[in-house]
């Protein structure tokens, strides 16, 4: 006979226990399980049976866990998450010959993926994935190889293989300078419709940043428009909404393509811009070793010629 069938307690009922528990309150964690609260209550009881102990005391419609209660909770969590994280590593293996590339998302859309045609055409036998995210690297909880993201963001335990030069510098639509018919200026910025960049914790450049990096002495603030995306904000000044400031490595195809354009000379040169990180865990393969020395030469494109030759 399974020895687990009579000492563990029925299954289904520790997904709800762990809701409840978490949230304090059946309501929510029926929310989150999509169940009723009266099929949370039913598996909140059926468990107490099972156990022959109070989980939860119930005061004034709140339910608060007792120190049994309190105990068990503990033992569930971590045993959840210890099954979370093999399935999700499972679900994650990488295939024989596959790289995973974590990637900001802005880096992510605008520059890993038309370049990956070209790393496919070269090494076809190499296949990349590429997760991306808004959050920097320590908050990405899946396996990931190498990683792609701006310097000075979180970056844990992960060791930096290179860093490459970047530029800030304003951009609209061709549409948006017909429009106004009249050159910008830095002066004038305040006059313009606006285009911000804005994350928690701020670890992006914004214009006052770049104002002040300029050593110009105007500021504008947050007026005009916010986004907490970057791509949401460069599509915003493709369509003509207004002035955006930009990295060169993320828009420098769409500056080709004359869907965005400079609109100012000014630019600000970022020495370490954007940074190959190397999760610890990771093994140094020869597909890995190909795909690495083929990112550094993309990155640098005429700057690491030079220097090679």
């Amino acid at each position: 006979m399974n020895k687990f069938r009579n000492l563990l307690p029925p299954l289904s009922s520790l997904l709800p226990f762990e809701a409840a528990a978490r949230l304090g309150s059946i309501t929510k964690a029926g929310e989150e399980l999509g169940l009723t609260q009266a099929a949370v209550s039913r598996q909140i009881k059926s468990l107490e049976s099972n156990l022959n102990v109070e989980l939860f005391t119930r005061r004034n419609r709140a339910i608060h866990l007792t120190e049994d209660g309190e105990e068990f909770r503990q033992s569930v969590s971590s045993a959840l998450e210890t099954i979370a994280g093999s399935s999700m590593r499972l679900r994650e293996r990488k295939k024989s010959g596959e790289i995973v590339l974590f990637a900001q998302l802005c880096e992510g859309l605008y520059w890993v993926m038309p370049r990956l045609s070209n790393f496919y055409q070269q090494h076809p036998n190499i296949e990349v994935r590429v997760p991306v995210s808004t959050r920097p690297i320590t908050e990405f909880v899946e396996y990931f190889d190498i990683a792609l993201q701006t310097t000075g963001r979180q970056s844990g335990d992960c060791e930096k293989v290179f860093t490459v030069p970047d530029e800030v510098f304003p951009v609209c639509s061709p549409g948006y300078l017909k429009k106004i018919q009249n050159a910008v200026t830095l002066s004038d910025l305040p006059d313009h419709h606006l285009l911000h960049h804005r994350v928690y914790p701020q670890d992006w450049i914004d214009w006052d940043d770049w104002l002040k990096d300029l050593g110009a002495d105007i500021r504008v603030g947050l007026k005009g428009t916010i986004y907490d995306s970057y791509p949401m904000m460069i599509q915003s000044a493709i369509e003509g909404h207004g002035l955006a400031l930009a990295w060169r490595q993320t828009t420098d195809r769409l500056l080709e393509s004359g869907a965005l354009v400079r609109p100012l000379k000014e630019s600000l040169y970022l020495q370490d811009g954007l940074s190959v990180y190397r999760h610890p865990q990771c093994s140094v393969t020869p597909e890995l070793e190909t795909f690495i020395g083929w990112l550094q030469r993309e990155l640098l494109g005429e700057a690491y010629c030079e220097t090679s030759s």
